[in-house]
């Protein structure tokens, strides 16, 4: 990011960031009223550039020689608003400070879940499946202890039954997901004789079905203006535009974008191999000239000198390997930049560009196995949803309507 910049040009980048870490509406309204007051600072200071020092400077405004533990709660919050401001700045993430969540599985049905956990992590289950089923097993331990079950050996049928008449208050989704949660730990209880009764019979079956909703795609000169909005001339552009055209032309996961390294490009043979961070799969792409292009562009002109071998990093200090995160706010930043119509309305990170890629290459005809094997499918049934939004595909399926006058609509009358 860059040390120095205009106070509204920073603030856009951040606001952005912000939206894509999913701050709540209320939290996002006290940055932007904190950056007002920020704002008339340096108005009333003739300050026309943001630094760090000049966060310092507005900071030292507020406290007035005063202990941080005697300002009240809303001069704290602009202190950490100023502070968040400067630290995006430099880094251009915002490192969450949030206490990291503690699961209290005690006792011996606590200690029988940890181990079945265990079980699937063993299994091949990926972290964030387990630390959903992490937390739908804690409430029903939960419940188990309000009605005084410390023991498998007491468990009963009623006692499942009443945990699931309790769950009315969940979504569909979430109520399938603890019916399949349950399911799998009755049964693996039974299966390893922890219990005598095969309890999973009591979950009922769920009949829920997750609708794909319509990928969110953008034109190709919609993809243009945003590619061309980008100022090459300084190293944030060239990173930015580099890890775009990876997105928008390759079709790479933004998690495959930052987690890229020198070893997975080949340049003599112009080739790009990864193995996917979702799917665990190894794809071998072709480095197209422009894309190819634009890398280089980063690596001699704009790439900070450091030992990390993860290509794309942050401009300044600490020169750390970019997050995802990060990655959703650049798109989003220069979407916006373009000006991009109903952009409001639509999904507006670097998987949009991804959904796009599919899109055009449904227009040129290109085969749907061959589609899943650009975008690293695991089947061509993840690639079907595309189809949804091949238009004149869709037109060419259409049948006619018979015409008003036809005897298709003629009903007697009596």
């Amino acid at each position: 990011m860059k040390r120095e910049q205009k106070l509204q040009e920073l603030i856009s980048e951040l606001g952005v960031h912000l939206k894509s870490l999913s701050y709540q509406r209320a939290t996002q309204l006290k940055y932007q009223r904190g950056w007002q007051l920020l704002n008339d600072f340096m108005v009333k200071n003739s300050i026309e550039f943001y630094n760090s020092q000049v966060g310092e400077k507005f900071i030292s405004s507020i406290m007035k020689n005063r202990p941080y533990e005697n300002l009240c709660r809303k001069e704290k919050d602009l202190i950490r608003i100023a502070n968040v401001t400067s630290e995006f700045q430099a880094t251009g993430v915002i490192k969450f400070r949030s206490v990291s969540k503690k699961y209290n599985f005690d006792g011996e049905i606590g200690k029988i879940i940890l181990t079945y956990l265990e079980h699937l992590k063993l299994r091949g289950f990926a972290s964030k499946t387990l630390e959903s089923k992490k937390i739908y097993l804690l409430r029903f331990l939960d419940h188990l202890k309000a009605n005084n079950i410390l023991s498998l050996n007491r468990l009963e049928s009623q006692h499942i039954l009443q945990f699931i008449n309790n769950l009315g208050i969940y979504s569909k989704a979430t109520i399938h997901n603890m019916f399949s949660t349950l399911r799998g730990f009755l049964k693996y209880l039974y299966q390893n004789e922890i219990v005598l009764i095969d309890f999973s019979y009591v979950i009922p079956k769920s009949s829920y079905k997750k609708e794909r909703k319509l990928p969110t795609t953008y034109t190709k000169d919609e993809i243009k203006r945003m590619l061309k909005s980008v100022n090459r001339a300084n190293p944030k552009g060239k990173r930015d535009y580099a890890m775009m055209l990876l997105a928008a032309r390759l079709g790479l996961r933004a998690s495959d974008i930052c987690r890229l390294k020198f070893e997975n490009i080949n340049w003599k043979k112009n080739m790009i191999r990864i193995k996917q961070t979702k799917t665990a799969r190894t794809v071998e792409l072709p480095l197209l000239t422009e894309v190819g292009n634009a890398i280089i562009d980063y690596l001699k002109f704009g790439r900070p000198e450091s030992e990390l071998q993860y290509i794309f990093i942050c401009i300044n200090q600490p020169y750390d390997k970019l997050k995802e995160p990060t990655l959703h706010s650049i798109v989003s930043f220069y979407l916006n930049k373009a000006k991009i119509d109903n952009l409001d309305k639509k999904k507006h990170g670097p998987h949009a560009l991804r959904h796009s890629l599919a899109c055009s290459l449904l227009e040129q005809k290109t085969p749907l196995p061959v589609i899943s094997e650009v975008l690293g499918h695991s089947s061509t049934e993840s690639t079907k949803t595309y189809l949804r939004i091949d238009l004149d595909s869709l037109r060419q399926c259409s049948l006619e309507v018979p015409d008003l006058n036809s005897p298709y609509y003629i009903q007697e009358v009596n």
